[in-house]
């Protein structure tokens, strides 16, 4: 009789065992279904463009919204191209290929400015003498293939009224911009943020010609951030989420730009350390610069871009500007 108590009893306990495991898995399955898988597919390999997406993974602002995040590389399809498909959630992307995209009824929207001023501009070694736009005639101009490159330079230089056509411009494809200016080319478009604060720690002196110190048209939003029509429609409080996240992400590395460099470097610790650290304290005041709040976005600067590149003839038609981004999406 007691051993039957007691079989009885441990079976009872073996039960309610596998019954507290049974409630303490599904629980477990209900904490995962709270933490939303959302891919983001970067641009280009990690910088310090990126700093605030590493932040808000590291220090977990993305699970504090319920989001499991995935950060991915573009591959050869592209972040625009991924993301206008609904295969990736959201990416880093530019005015310039949105607004080319939505022209061509890609439905692409631009939903944070991830630095608020363009901080990008033709670069050379001093030693060409290459200070302005005129300075360009008679050079080699390395750049990736596309029209708009011409079209830019040719702006710049009618102002000092210079000829594109006294430009050579060759594809120099993937080449490192500091091994193409010793070997092929003259000059070539770079971002200061990352090209020139290597220059700077190379030793190299370098003449910049910013696109914003000649035009207001050209001051537009690279890179940002996107995702696609149907993603706001279906999912509006996921854009909302992940952009409370990585706002946290991008405040953090203005307040704390050594510390968010580290954040970076933990997910890609290939990068060069010094170039890091450098380039975040030379972006951080720039992400957000005087715009009221991180990612804000003006239509005044797309219209004004998409009319520069529709009276330069980059487009078919006229774009909606209003259409191409949103901040409703932003935290207040």
């Amino acid at each position: 009789m007691k051993k039957w108590i007691v079989l009885t009893c441990t079976l009872l306990l073996f039960l309610a065992g596998c019954a507290g495991g049974q409630e303490s898995s599904e629980s477990g399955q209900e904490e995962k279904k709270e933490n939303e898988k959302v891919t983001v597919v970067l641009d280009w390999t990690p910088n310090t463009n990126h700093t605030g997406l590493y932040v808000a993974e590291e220090k977990g602002y993305f699970k504090e919204e319920g989001l499991d995040v995935e950060i991915i590389m573009p591959g050869e399809s592209g972040a625009d191209q991924l993301v206008a498909s609904g295969k990736a959630d959201f990416g880093v992307s530019y005015q310039e290929s949105i607004t080319q995209a939505r022209v061509q009824g890609v439905p692409l929207v631009s939903i944070a400015a991830v630095i608020q001023h363009n901080t990008s501009g033709f670069a050379s070694p001093a030693e060409k003498n290459i200070t302005s736009p005129k300075d360009f005639a008679g050079k080699t101009y390395g750049g990736w293939g596309s029209p708009v490159e011409k079209s830019v330079i040719s702006s710049l230089m009618s102002q000092e009224k210079a000829n594109v056509e006294d430009v050579s411009i060759v594809n120099m494809g993937d080449t490192d911009f500091f091994t193409a200016v010793k070997r092929d080319v003259d000059f070539a478009w770079i971002y200061y943020g990352w090209t020139g604060i290597e220059a700077e720690l190379r030793g190299e002196k370098m003449n910049m010609v910013y696109l914003t110190d000649y035009s207001k048209n050209l001051d537009y939003y690279t890179p940002v951030l996107a995702t696609n029509e149907k993603k706001l429609e279906s999912n509006p409080e996921q854009v909302k989420k992940f952009l409370k996240a990585v706002s946290k992400g991008y405040q953090f590395a203005i307040d704390n730009p050594s510390e968010a460099a580290d954040s970076l470097m933990k997910a890609a610790p290939d990068l060069d350390q010094e170039l890091v650290k450098k380039s975040q304290e030379w972006l951080a005041s720039r992400y957000q610069d005087d715009a009221p709040r991180w990612g804000e976005q003006k239509q005044e600067i797309w219209a004004n871009y998409a009319n520069w590149m529709y009276e330069n003839k980059l487009l078919e038609k006229q774009l909606d500007a209003k259409a191409a981004f949103t901040n409703d999406y932003l935290p207040e």
